[in-house]
C-alpha cells in the first residue's frame, strides 16, 4: 500500500492531503516506460558490441572454417602449381628437346578464358572478388594441365616412334669379335685384290671362317637374299626404315628369305667367299637415303670403348681389300 502523502497549508494552518491528477499520474508512468526503454536499447546495444550470441558464434566458427579451407585450398594450388611448372619446364627443355619437338609458347600454356564473363554469377556477394579470384585460378590451372596431358601424350607417342628408330638403326657388328679372325679392311681407297688398283672400298671386310654366323644389325624386313648383284655373291639386304639398309655379301648360305622380318641380333646367315671374293670374310655396308655412309659409326650397341678404338684403328689403315 503507497504511503499517504501531506503538504503544510499555511493559509488554513493544517495539512492537507496531497491529491495525484490522474494526468500525473499517466506522465510519470509514461516517463517510466520511455526510460526503461531507452536503458533496455542501451543494454542491447552494449551487449551486442561485447557478447557474442549463440548464431554469432556458430557463424563466426563457420567463417574462420571457411578461412582455413580457403588457406588449404591456396596451399594445395600452389604445390600444383609449382609441380606443374616443372613438368612444363621439363617437357619444354628436356622431352621436346631430344624428341626434337616444338616447346610449347608461354602464352599458349597460361592462357586465360576470353568472351563473356565466366563468372557473372558469383558477383554480388560479400566475398565476390575472392571467390572469383579462386575460380579464375582453378580454371587455369585446369586448362594448363589439359594441355600438359596433350603434350606428354604426344611425347609418348615420339618416344615409341624414337623407341622404333633406336631398334632399327644399324647399330651392331654384324660378326661377333670372338668368331672374328680379323678385321681385314675398313671404308675408303683401299688396293683391289685381283687388279691390285686402288679403288673406293664401300663397306668393311670381316675375316671368318666359313660358316661363322651372321646377325642382322638392326631390327627391319629382308627385301633381298639372292646371288643377283655383280659382284657379290650370296647376299642380304635388310630395310631398316628411316632411310636405313645394311648389306650383307660373299655368305656360304642364308638362314632368312624375302619379306622375313627380324629382329636387331638375330641370326641371318654364314659366312662364305661366293661372289667376287679373295677369301672367306663378311663384307658389310650401311645405306643412309640411297647412298653408302662408314659402318665404323655403328657399332655403339656392341663394343666396348677399347674394342671400338682397336677397330676404328684397323679401319684407318689402307690395306688391301678381299674383294
Amino acid at each position: 500500500m503507497s504511503k499517504v502523502k501531506y503538504y503544510y497549508d499555511p493559509e488554513s494552518l493544517s495539512y492537507r492531503k496531497i491529491e495525484r491528477k490522474k494526468r500525473t499520474t499517466f506522465k510519470y508512468a509514461a516517463m517510466f516506460i520511455l526510460a526503461s526503454a531507452i536503458f533496455g536499447f542501451i543494454f542491447v546495444f552494449i551487449a551486442s558490441q561485447y557478447v557474442e550470441s549463440p548464431k554469432e558464434r556458430a557463424l563466426k566458427r563457420e567463417l574462420q572454417n571457411m578461412q582455413l579451407q580457403y588457406g588449404i585450398l591456396n596451399k594445395k594450388m600452389e604445390h600444383a602449381e609449382a609441380v606443374l611448372a616443372n613438368i612444363e619446364d621439363r617437357d619444354n627443355n628436356i622431352y621436346r628437346v631430344y624428341f626434337e619437338a616444338n616447346p610449347i609458347p608461354e602464352e599458349q600454356r597460361k592462357a586465360g578464358f576470353g568472351g563473356i564473363n565466366r563468372y557473372k554469377q558469383l558477383e554480388g556477394y560479400d566475398n565476390s572478388k575472392l571467390i572469383t579470384e579462386s575460380s579464375k585460378r582453378l580454371d587455369i590451372l585446369q586448362k594448363q594441365i589439359v594441355v600438359q596431358s596433350k603434350s606428354l601424350d604426344e611425347i609418348a607417342k615420339l618416344a615409341e616412334e624414337k623407341e622404333k628408330l633406336l631398334a632399327a638403326i644399324p647399330a651392331i657388328q654384324p660378326v661377333n669379335n670372338k668368331n672374328l679372325t680379323r678385321m681385314a679392311s675398313g671404308y675408303g681407297m683401299r688396293s683391289d685384290p685381283f687388279t691390285k688398283a686402288r679403288k673406293m672400298h664401300w663397306g668393311m671386310d670381316f675375316t671368318a671362317p666359313r660358316g661363322t654366323p651372321i646377325y642382322a644389325t638392326g631390327d627391319g624386313i629382308v627385301v633381298r637374299a639372292d646371288a643377283r648383284a655383280t659382284g657379290y655373291g650370296k647376299h642380304i639386304r635388310i630395310d631398316h626404315g628411316y632411310g636405313y639398309m645394311s648389306l650383307y655379301a660373299h655368305l656360304y648360305k642364308y638362314n632368312v628369305k624375302q619379306n622375313q622380318k627380324v629382329k636387331r641380333g638375330d641370326l641371318i646367315g654364314f659366312v662364305g667367299s661366293t661372289g667376287r671374293s679373295q677369301a672367306p670374310h663378311l663384307h658389310y655396308e650401311i645405306f643412309k637415303d640411297g647412298k653408302r655412309i662408314n659402318p665404323i659409326n655403328f657399332y655403339y650397341g656392341s663394343l666396348t670403348a677399347e674394342e671400338y678404338a682397336e677397330l676404328l684403328e684397323n679401319a684407318s689403315l689402307e690395306n688391301q681389300s678381299l674383294d
